[in-house]
């Protein structure tokens, strides 16, 4: 049902808006100057597209597990395993042709991320462990673990970590990847939209065939709605729950495959950022179905693209966005909030869960 998430975006403008009213600001400049960066130029467009890309692949990771009944919490980690992985495939096979490099380089991105999905698949699988605080873990473990890779040494001897930059001196970076292993613009400077945004797409057009469309998408979705009756079908939920999160994690590597080589050309730690989290907003806001992943990876593209331009023209703080996808997220993860406010009423053949059931995002 569109009218919930709908609602709930413009429920939260408006809840943001009172905020900067009560603080002072003007919400009205604020809008304008987040439409102005978001859509008011090209170059306003291709930022938009550049945050959104990221985005889709973070956020159908989410809604990927969310179909077999599993919270992943971990693209954040997914993401950065991901970025370490074709980072290190991208630094190194120096004359390969593009053809095999590029490809290459995506793969490990993929394979990484998956590796780092088959531990919390495993653990639950095996030993009964909640995927929420495995994954959570896990994303402490990845960002550790690929701040090590870029360990620029010290004084006392301690050895670099084997992707570090010998030429940037203490600062924890990767060289830049090969040209070959790089993705190709569609429009370069200013503009810097890549190929990744059209391969980004096509993933989700794949998953939307893959959930509604498969015999691996109807099992995924029957061990979601209830395990035990998929188990009475016939159904291997174990090995459902371990490919699950091996798909969705291979998703997030992807993301961080695509932002290294589409954009960035070398991994540092900052340049991680919270794309990984936003995913969960991504697919919540999105009704966990590939193609409203797209839409609402869209929409918090154009709010982190416009951030910047709202906060010149207004002087508000550019904290503002993360209220309103705060609100956003709350809003659609509790649509009673929603009904109420605006006096739907639910269909009768609806029910009601929260994200945390076995069943959400039927």
């Amino acid at each position: 049902m569109l009218l919930i998430p709908i609602l709930a975006v413009f429920s939260a403008l408006i809840v943001g808006a009172l905020v900067m009213w009560i603080f002072g600001d003007d919400p009205l400049a604020a809008y304008r100057g987040l439409l102005d960066g978001a859509f008011g130029s090209a170059r306003a467009w291709s930022t938009t597209i550049r945050k959104m890309t990221p985005l889709i692949l973070t956020g159908l990771s989410v809604a990927v597990a969310f179909k077999a009944g599993l919270f992943n919490i971990g693209a954040s980690g997914q993401f950065i395993i991901g970025t370490v992985c074709s980072v290190a495939v991208g630094v190194n096979f120096e004359g390969l042709p593009a053809v095999i490099h590029l490809p290459l380089a995506l793969l490990a991105g993929i394979a990484g991320g998956m590796m780092w999905g088959f531990i919390p698949g495993a653990l639950k699988v095996f030993t009964g462990a909640h995927e929420v605080i495995v994954t959570i873990m896990l994303n402490y473990v990845a960002s550790l673990f690929a701040g090590w890779t870029v360990y620029a040494g010290g004084t006392q001897g301690q050895t670099p970590g084997p992707l570090w930059d010998a030429t940037a001196g203490p600062i924890s970076r990767t060289p830049e990847v090969f040209l070959n292993a790089r993705i190709p613009w569609i429009f370069g400077d200013p503009y810097r939209v890549h190929w990744g945004v059209a391969l980004a797409l096509a993933v989700a057009i794949l998953m939307w065939w893959v959930i509604f469309k498969t015999t691996l998408g109807f099992a995924t979705r029957t061990v979601g709605a209830n395990n035990k009756a998929a188990r009475y079908a016939g159904i291997n939920v174990k090995w459902i729950t371990i490919l699950t999160m091996m798909i969705a994690g291979g998703l997030a590597g992807l993301a961080g495959a695509i932002e290294t080589l589409g954009l960035n050309h070398r991994f540092a730690p900052e340049f991680t950022g919270s794309v990984g989290f936003d995913g969960i907003t991504v697919a919540l806001l999105g009704q966990t179905n590939p193609i409203g992943v797209v839409l609402s990876a869209f929409l918090l593209g154009a709010l982190d693209a416009g951030g910047a331009r709202m906060q010149f023209n207004s002087g508000v703080s550019a904290d503002i966005i993360q209220i309103i996808q705060a609100l956003v997220l709350i809003f659609v993860a509790a649509p009673t909030i929603i009904r109420q406010i605006y006096r739907i009423r639910k269909p009768s053949d609806q029910v009601e869960t929260t994200v945390f059931s076995s069943g959400w995002g039927r």
